[in-house]
């Protein structure tokens, strides 16, 4: 039996204002897929998501997550589906504690516990400062939190923005062990925005670029030549 796509893109542009950052974006993401979107600063990867979960408004285009439209539907609607959204930008409430920060992330307060024994070990660290206030927590810390209540949910399909900037080899190591866990484990379907391309490709199944808002090369990641392709278009 064929089964729709985790989350469809169909001719989606989009930007700010009069301003079209992201042109005619064709893109499905299967369900058990990691999907990484590859490419420099600037080029439309993180408008691409805010699009998709509603904070910017599709110019033209359809987008369907698990087969249902959602082309124009505000973001608080978007994120009542099963599908989450780990930004770049460290979106915490800085005075909450991490176990309150983590709990917004819950449709039902009764799953804090199963949820969180379960994401809870590869970020000891989360594990030991529950009562600590968001804001005192390191940059990396904090995006450990960020990633751990996107998938406290259980979602269906998660979001990922630039999660690795910044942060050192173990944290992002630990960062592709969850994921991977929730692609093998749930089934769930990732979409990865990345610049750290060994990171990326280490955990993603296909793979985009994205230049000036457009997909200029896609394939699988261990496709015939798809590396030195990569490595060609992000180096000029």
């Amino acid at each position: 039996m064929i089964t729709a796509p985790a989350l469809e893109l169909e001719g989606v542009r989009s930007g700010y204002g009069e301003a079209i950052v992201v042109r005619d974006v064709d893109l499905q993401v299967r369900r058990g897929e990691i999907f990484a979107i590859l490419g420099k600063n600037g080029m439309g990867k993180s408008t691409l998501l805010k699009t998709v979960m509603g904070f910017l408004r599709a110019a033209s285009g359809r987008i369907r997550l698990l087969g249902d439209e959602v082309t124009g539907l505000p973001t608080h609607l978007v994120a009542r589906r099963p599908i989450a959204y780990a930004p770049q930008e460290k979106t915490l409430f800085q005075d909450l504690t991490v176990e309150e920060n983590l709990r917004l992330g819950l449709r039902s307060e009764d799953d804090f516990a199963k949820r969180f024994g379960t994401l809870g070990d590869p970020f000891p660290v989360i594990r030991q400062r529950l009562k600590q206030k968001a804001g005192t927590l390191s940059g990396g810390e904090q995006k450990m939190l960020l990633v751990t209540r996107a998938l406290l949910s259980a979602p269906q399909v998660v979001l990922v923005d630039e999660i690795s900037e910044g942060l050192q080899p173990s944290v992002v190591q630990r960062l592709a062990d969850v994921l991977q866990a929730e692609r093998e484990q749930r089934g769930a379907a990732i979409l990865l925005v990345e610049q750290n391309v060994p990171f990326a490709l280490s955990i993603a199944d296909r793979y985009a670029v994205l230049n000036i808002g457009e997909i200029v090369d896609r394939g699988d990641v261990d496709g015939v030549g798809s590396r030195a392709r990569i490595e060609t278009l992000l180096a000029v």
